[in-house]
């Protein structure tokens, strides 16, 4: 099994995926070990002092103005815990929860949260055994970080609340903590507080919005070329020296991806045949590098906010190398907050233009010689046409999804907390976004190749062949009368969401950028 071994300095993405989705191994390096111990022995220090410091001998939020005596400071960390805890609504995907825990664990490791050794181990260890916190959708306003679906974490830890055990079954976390040999946490001053501060859950999701997009938008380069190849489009808008012009890196690379998959094509360039004459392909299909290339370039901005998260410990108050305990704002989600929104933003635009290319296959009037709706004896069978509707709705989705939910902000904590980024919203909005992304994609890929296989006489080119080829054999009928059309669309979806699209055509083109 893949190990993930924690220092001091941060993690990287492909950590927080191997973590998340494939289970991988924790260790805490000897460096954050050391890191731990040092930050421990000066807010042990600060414990000890007669004057109050703010997380460590004080109440939090808008009761930091109390002093806590040392006999109720055990009685704090876990009050602010078991209170913060107050999620509502369905339970958040294990992955979520798990890239939650880990991104927390990183910065507990950095040295600079105070935390105890001990305290970071046993986080190492509940990952490792596959126990889950049972984190609920609505409590985070993504400022003084995720507190309610941190504090599930962390109520986990003392052995208190529910946990998903390892076999899927939801249970009294206490009980799972004791069959792996986990003893229960007994949070001392500052601990409770540095375990909820962060800004996990939303750049966890992110991280894995990111990686879910990068496919994604190899796969809308591939069905925008199939789109291209069966309505006898022109592959010269593709051409390198017309993108050099324009430089931006996205569009430069989705050019590039499609004119790979159109290499060796028998259908392009009809423009001048009486069945198809025209001077120009329509916006949706000439302007598809312009559009995807676009959110590419979205994609490697949020990547970049996203690496800089990555390298942070987001906490407060904070614990300097040189010994001072300072508050500070670095919880606030504002930076991933955005890159989020922005992200749905692009993937609604790239979601409106592929339903746009679907149309046009569907519609005689403007598919240069197709059937209608691609139906085998139209009238008869209504063929494709209600399959784009599906392919609608899912698009007026993510538009309502991609209305941004960093512009908004609700005060809380008496008016402490009075500006809040809504990063979680953010996030959870984008998942779903991404989700109906890839059906969007499914469907014109089923479009797409169904409408290349009526195309009788002309031979498509050798990627999309293998395309076709691999849809067919993962389930994804191709042309004949009508039939129950849901499974077709199910298969269509798990061969794009699975990366099959990109897999079948690379073997032919080399790696799409």
């Amino acid at each position: 099994m893949h190990t993930v071994v924690v220092g001091t300095s941060g993690t990287t993405a492909e950590d927080v995926i191997a973590v998340a989705r494939g289970n991988a191994r924790i260790e805490l390096s000897g460096e954050a070990l050391d890191a731990l111990a040092r930050a421990r022995e000066i807010v042990d220090a600060l414990a000890a002092k007669p004057e109050p410091v703010y997380g460590v001998s004080t109440g939090f939020g808008a009761l930091a103005s109390r002093h806590i005596s040392p006999e109720l400071r055990a009685q704090l960390q876990r009050n602010i815990v078991r209170s913060h805890a107050a999620g509502m609504g369905p339970r958040v995907e294990r992955e979520v929860v798990r890239a939650l825990m880990f991104l927390r664990l990183k910065t507990v490791a950095s040295g600079h949260t105070g935390v105890r050794p001990s305290v970071a181990q046993t986080m190492a260890d509940v990952l490792n055994a596959g126990i889950t916190p049972v984190v609920h959708e609505y409590g985070s306003l993504g400022c003084s970080g995720d507190l309610a679906p941190l504090s599930h974490c962390a109520l986990t830890l003392m052995g208190e609340g529910d946990a998903e055990g390892p076999d899927g079954v939801v249970r009294p976390a206490g009980e799972l903590l004791a069959e792996a040999g986990i003893q229960p946490v007994e949070l001392k001053e500052k601990e409770g507080l540095a375990l909820l501060n962060g800004t996990d859950g939303m750049l966890g999701m992110l991280v894995m919005a990111l990686a879910d997009l990068d496919k994604l938008y190899k796969s809308a380069d591939i069905t925008a070329a199939l789109t291209l190849e069966a309505l006898l489009g022109t592959e010269k808008v593709l051409a390198p020296e017309l993108h050099a012009i324009r430089p931006h890196p996205g569009q430069g690379a989705s050019a590039a991806n499609m004119a790979a998959v159109l290499n060796g094509s028998g259908l392009t360039g009809h423009f001048q045949e009486e069945s198809a004459p025209r001077v120009q392909d329509a916006y949706s299909v000439r302007c598809a590098p312009q559009v995807a290339g676009a959110g590419r370039d979205t994609m490697a901005h949020a990547a970049l906010v996203a690496s800089r998260e990555l390298a942070s410990a987001v906490d407060n108050p904070v614990v300097l190398p040189d010994g001072r305990v300072e508050s500070n704002g670095n919880f606030h989600g504002a930076p991933v907050a955005y890159v989020l929104d922005f992200l749905a933003i692009a993937a609604a635009d790239l979601g409106s233009i592929a339903e746009r290319r679907t149309d046009r296959l569907l519609d005689k009037n403007r598919s240069h010689g197709l059937p209608p709706f691609l139906a085998d004896d139209a009238g008869v069978d209504s063929g494709l046409m209600i399959a784009q509707y599906t392919q609608a709705a899912l698009v007026s989705e993510m538009k309502r999804l991609a209305v941004p939910a960093s512009a908004d902000s609700i005060p809380s904590s008496a008016m402490q907390e009075d500006h809040v980024s809504m990063g979680w919203s953010a996030a959870r909005k984008l998942r779903t976004a991404v989700d109906n992304l890839t059906r969007i994609i499914a469907i014109e890929l089923y479009a797409a190749t169904r409408a290349i296989e009526l195309r009788h006489g002309l031979t498509p080119a050798p990627a999309s062949r293998a395309a076709i080829a691999a849809a067919r054999a993962a389930g994804v009928e191709g042309p004949g009368p009508d039939r129950f059309l849901a499974p077709d669309l199910a298969a269509a979806d798990a061969f794009v969401r699975s990366g099959g699209l990109v897999a079948a055509v690379e073997p032919v083109t080399g790696p799409l950028a």
